[in-house]
């Protein structure tokens, strides 16, 4: 398990300027200084440097950004890339080429059994950029994650996290809020005797981010009231 963030980033490793430049990214290298702010500004814990709580912090940073910002498995630094199997909700499991096929971490994350007519957001008709684009826009500051609890430590790893970020763009035609989104989670990392990643399983409720993200009702659904000349009736 990494130590330490290193490199140029403060809380994840291997973005390194030699990395920067050596990785293939899928569009380009990363910069996390927008949502490294809000982190900071947002973070209910601030863990002592070096602690248990602090490291499995900046290996779960640094994991989340080689799953959805490099091209290429073999340059993934966290994970055994030919073993790594990732399960959501105890129900569905992927391998890194599965992750490839559903269009990266959003569309991984967002999986659904619900019939498509009832999907606020459909992971099988976005593709990695679009998911991509779409959270950028829904959250021009980032999506800050924090970890909230250690619970064990390696070789088997579990914890609980919290997402969120501030609803400043538009979600699928629903106009934005600028209220905080967030939800929180279960996960387990298990690690192999090199400190690689080998399973990684969450436990989350999906709907509580999307219900966040709906609050305001589509433009096509906003009505137009006319005024009325009696004062009582308006």
């Amino acid at each position: 398990m990494a130590t330490s963030a290193g490199g140029g980033d403060k809380y994840r490793s291997y973005l390194s300027e030699e990395e920067l430049k050596t990785t293939k990214w899928n569009s380009g290298p990363p910069n996390y200084d927008v949502v490294n702010k809000l982190f900071e500004e947002g973070r209910t814990k601030i863990w002592p440097v070096g602690s248990l709580e602090e490291r499995v912090q900046n290996l779960v940073k640094t994991w989340e950004m080689e799953l959805v910002h490099k091209a290429n498995p073999d340059d993934y630094k966290t994970v055994d890339a030919k073993k790594l199997i990732i399960g959501i909700n105890g129900k569905k499991y992927y391998t890194l080429e599965d992750v490839g096929k559903v269009g990266g971490g959003y569309n991984l994350f967002f999986q659904s059994s619900l019939p498509p007519q009832f999907r606020v957001y459909d992971p099988d008709e976005e593709t990695y950029t679009s998911s991509q684009e779409a959270f950028k826009t829904v959250f021009p500051r980032g999506f800050a994650l924090e970890i909230l609890q250690v619970y064990s430590g390696p070789p088997v790893i579990c914890y609980k996290f919290r997402h969120w970020g501030y609803l400043e763009g538009p979600f699928k035609e629903h106009p934005p809020t600028g209220e905080l989104v967030e939800f929180f989670g279960m996960a387990t990392f298990e690690l192999d005797e090199d400190s690689k990643v080998v399973r990684a399983e969450f436990f989350f409720d999906r709907g509580e981010l999307l219900a966040g993200l709906i609050k305001n009702k589509k433009s096509d659904e906003s009505t137009t009231t006319t005024p009325s000349a009696c004062p009582f009736l308006a």
